[in-house]
């Protein structure tokens, strides 16, 4: 008999337990006499933002003080202390980009009214660093976090002591635990709820895969770590939707894009017209939510825990069926499925293209795979305004110059994981973004110009690419096999990048597009579901693909359709009582009779494609 297990991810480590995990198992032996307040539970945040995309490796969310520049407005709490006498304040922080030259994110705590004395965000690493100490009499107690520089300080928690040597948590793993207990979540029970489809990752491609389902009649439970949805397409990351829409078209044309360019602040009214789509469908929502874990029996997945961003409280979505539309593969990480990271030899897939060699596809496996872009651009202002100088950026711009970036404005190295090292990487680019603004700005020309956009989300173009019954290549879109079973179909070039860097220039910052025009190309099924996990589908950039296989469909709209494909495919799977792989053997006919696709005379894609859009 297949043993039920559950698995939590805490800090990088996977926790796994016989029966259900509820709050704070294991964290033993640390202080829990003082008292805990979490960044994301400040009553005011002020102008600092909640950052939440690297709760899993850093062990929490953050507030981060996102000024470009210019100091953030304070963010803002209270607490009661019930105990008179001298308070200990610890705040767990970091200096993200220590080196030769003052911290870039100092910050400043205030005790009612009074400051505190040391200057925090000047450690290297996420660490507890001492704020000062204070005298109180039993109550209540106002506290601000005062940012002094505008340039990305940040923290996760504050802890007040009566000891001035607590023995306070440093692993992820520690620290969720400790939080639960000092926050009183410990005592909680978890809510169940369950679904007939829950899908983790609210993009483009999660948000088409719920619409579906959701019509189909599906119970769904759409999971999202942001307060938008959209992905890259929100108006926090500002990428506009390429591809085309394929057999969706009336769907994908209520959450896509214009063709605003990149960062252009227009994109706010694509997200207006998104939220009021989801917003009016019967899709169970749940924006705010970071998934931390599943339940699985066997080859099945059973239930995913997710987390409240602000509160912290522990939902559990129990359902038959699930979608993988993270971009990062999150739950068939968890679930044990085989996946990708990096670029596979060319040899392997017969992926080799002469005119550009290893730029391309290299003759032996790598870690090299696309990289996570920082939009941003500026604007004339109505006076002429100064530039802090930034010591800590220099290293990086050099002598570079600019007053915007788009896509080519782009980091990836063999050496960082675009997971695990996401935080290094995203900050890599703030250095990019300020050194050359502040280099810009020294010339009399640009001295009207602001900075106005800086996304501070990355938006992400590859990471772990789950594996499927089939793995979509460069010579699948090339030579066009006749797939019994596609479902998507796209005209977008095979577009895969490379950092400058290894062309020889000196901006390791920058990236270039290699293009190969291949016509229509066409996607199966069997790229959509785990091979490993019986009831596991997946959307968008994390599909069954080769490195150079995901250089064309990994574009939104593309990814809307894989969504679509999912939406239907789970609502199949309902109606026949069966799992995904059932459905591209038994069911193929009548998944794509719902996508659009017609059948006039073969079922093999030639006629489909001759009557395609």
């Amino acid at each position: 008999m297949d043993r039920r297990t559950f698995l939590r991810m805490v800090g990088g480590t996977a926790v796994v337990t016989a029966i259900a995990p509820t709050y704070g198992f294991g964290a033993q032996g640390f202080d829990d006499k003082g008292v805990l307040v979490e960044a994301c539970h400040f009553n005011d945040f002020g102008g600092w933002l909640l950052d939440t995309q690297f709760y899993q490796q850093m062990g929490g969310n953050h507030l981060l003080a996102h000024g470009m520049g210019v100091p953030v407005k304070n963010a803002k709490t209270n607490i009661k202390l019930n105990t008179t006498g001298t308070w200990h304040i610890f705040v767990r922080t970091r200096d993200w980009c220590p080196g030769d030259w003052p911290s870039p994110g100092q910050f400043k705590l205030h005790i009612n009214g009074k400051t505190m004395p040391n200057v925090l965000g000047t450690k290297p690493g996420w660490a507890w660093q001492q704020a000062g100490s204070f005298e109180h009499k039993a109550g209540n107690i106002n506290i601000e976090v005062e940012d002094l520089t505008g340039f990305e300080g940040r923290f996760d928690a504050i802890y007040f002591s009566r000891s001035p040597t607590p023995n306070l948590p440093v692993s992820s793993n520690d620290l969720y635990h400790w939080k639960d207990k000092l926050s009183g979540r410990s005592k909680l029970s978890i809510q169940e709820d369950d679904f007939d489809l829950v899908i983790v990752g609210g993009g483009i491609a999660g948000c088409a895969s719920a619409l579906t389902a959701s019509a189909q009649g599906l119970k769904v439970a759409l999971i999202q770590d942001r307060p938008k949805f959209g992905g890259n397409a929100s108006d926090e990351i500002r990428v506009h939707t390429e591809g085309i829409h394929g057999k969706g078209e009336a769907l994908l044309r209520t959450l896509d894009t214009e063709h605003w360019p990149n960062g252009h602040e227009h994109a706010k009214f694509d997200q207006e017209k998104r939220e009021k789509t989801m917003a009016n469908s019967k899709v169970h929502l749940f924006p705010n939510f970071s998934c931390i874990g599943l339940e699985k029996e066997g080859k099945r997945i059973i239930s995913v825990d997710a987390r409240n961003t602000r509160t912290g409280i522990i939902r559990r979505f129990k359902s038959p069926q699930f979608i993988d539309c993270s971009g990062d593969a999150w739950l068939a990480y968890w679930a044990g499925a085989e996946y990708r990271y990096g670029r596979e030899a060319s040899s392997e897939f017969n992926e080799v293209w002469e005119k550009h060699g290893e730029l391309w596809s290299p003759s032996e496996p790598d870690n090299r795979i696309m990289g996570t872009s920082i939009l941003w651009n500026s604007d004339i202002g109505r006076y002429p305004t100064d530039f802090p100088k930034v010591p800590w950026a220099m290293p990086v711009a050099t002598k570079d110059a600019a007053l915007k970036g788009d896509w080519d404005w782009e980091f990836s190295h063999d050496n960082l994981h675009q997971i695990e090292n996401a935080e290094s990487i995203r900050d890599h680019m703030f250095r990019a973004v300020y050194g050359n603004f502040y280099n810009a700005k020294k010339r009399p020309k640009n001295k009207m110009y602001q900075l106005k956009f800086v996304a501070f989300i990355g938006g992400r173009r590859e990471s772990r690419r789950i594996m499927g019954d089939h793995i979509y290549s460069m010579r699948d879109a090339v030579d066009k096999p006749d797939f019994p079973d596609i479902v998507v179909e796209e005209t977008r070039v095979l577009d895969s990048h490379y950092q400058l860097k290894h062309h020889g220039h000196h901006a390791d910052y920058r990236s270039e597009a290699l293009f190969m025009n291949v016509g229509m190309y066409y996607i199966p099924f069997r790229c959509f579901y785990s091979k490993d996990i019986d009831n596991l589908m997946m959307a968008g950039r994390n599909f069954s693909c080769t490195h150079i296989g995901l250089a064309g469909p990994r574009v939104m709209n593309t990814c809307g359709q894989m969504g679509i494909a999912t939406g239907f495919a789970a609502a199949l799977c309902k109606k026949h009582k069966t799992n995904p792989r059932t459905v591209a053997k038994a069911h193929i006919d009548e998944l794509r009779k719902l996508i659009g696709y017609t059948e006039e005379g073969s079922a093999n894609g030639k006629v489909s494609r001759a009557t395609s859009a």
